[in-house]
């Protein structure tokens, strides 16, 4: 087990959680980790450590603020220290919904119909005060597929024709995303916990410090073309109806636009879980690959997509796109 962090001790002393015991957990694909703390008395808590420069814990702590303050469901901030990048906050527990489903996969639609039912309440109130999702940081993380997938597959592509080919494709979504709402970027199984330890219990929400104001669609397509779990085309179609029932609705364009977003966030993804492999030492991100591309696939092959459908024919060899874009470790 590797040391605790310096100052670990001392912020928990001031927030009268000295005597607790730490307890490391697995972390994530940042440089962020975290602890439980827990008492004497059986009480919990959750302890982040987002050290600078790495790492800011104060977006993290600005978005919490807001969805608590809008009755939504983040978790209660019980110490901060920004600066030392402490945060100590309500523990969620160990719920997450996607261990919940390995366990209970009888409760898929139980479980997605709730995840839905908390972005309904989340798009339902004014976007809050976050930065738009505008069409540079869209093709900023697009651009992340040819920054490092292409080159860790040896391939000599037409980045400017990429760009522009987003920027074709991308253009009609950006007309009808105003005004928009609040994007959490990174709403997933993993990242939604399930406080009552059942699916219909109240949704936590984790993992939310990189906030936008965008199209309602992203967080759709994070949830529902998962890169950690397979969703089956099926419950997909059902819980993009039951979204569009409960937002009412209409029409192509919506069907149009989740399609242009999943297929940036599915060439951004391959891009990072590349990244994660080459720059940073985490090959476990590689075998994830697959799925994601096999979702970018089939948004491709919405005729929204066509500039940049055009592009990947032109650019990415059937035998690469036939092995699902697999990257060696």
């Amino acid at each position: 087990m590797s040391a605790l962090p310096d100052g670990l001790s001392e912020f928990v002393s001031r927030a009268g959680w000295g005597e607790a015991a730490v307890e490391p957990l697995p972390g994530d694909a940042s440089f962020r980790r975290y602890f439980r703390l827990r008492a004497a008395s059986g009480e919990t808590a959750m302890l982040m450590h987002a050290p600078p420069p790495h790492e800011d814990p104060a977006p993290f702590l600005h978005v919490a603020h807001w969805l608590t303050n809008h009755g939504l469901r983040a978790p209660a901030i019980l110490a901060e220290d920004a600066a030392q990048g402490w945060v100590l906050t309500e523990d969620f527990g160990n719920d997450r919904m996607r261990d919940w489903l390995d366990a209970h996969p009888s409760d898929e639609t139980a479980a997605y119909t709730a995840a839905i039912d908390a972005l309904v309440a989340l798009h339902r109130v004014a976007p809050g005060p976050f930065a738009p999702y505008d069409m540079a940081v869209y093709a900023r993380e697009a651009a992340l597929f040819t920054e490092w997938y292409c080159p860790a597959m040896g391939l000599q592509v037409d980045a400017a024709a990429y760009d522009a080919a987003w920027g074709e494709a991308l253009a009609p979504l950006l007309a009808r995303q105003s005004p928009g709402v609040t994007v959490l970027r990174d709403y997933h199984a993993e990242n939604i916990m399930l406080l009552g330890g059942k699916p219909g219990a109240p949704q936590g929400l984790i993992d939310f410090q990189d906030a936008l104001v965008g199209h309602p669609a992203y967080d759709l397509v994070s949830l529902l073309q998962d890169a950690r779990r397979d969703v089956a085309p099926a419950l997909e179609a059902a819980m993009l109806a039951h979204y569009c029932s409960a937002m009412g609705i209409r029409g192509d364009d919506f069907a149009a636009d989740y399609a242009l977003l999943g297929a940036q966030r599915n060439a951004k993804i391959v891009g990072i879980f590349t990244r994660l492999n080459a720059r940073d030492g985490k090959p476990k991100y590689l075998s994830l690959i697959p799925r994601v591309w096999a979702a970018l696939e089939r948004d491709l092959a919405h005729p929204a997509l066509g500039p940049v459908a055009r592009w990947f024919d032109a650019n990415i060899p059937a035998a690469i796109r036939a092995a699902s874009g697999k990257v060696a470790a």
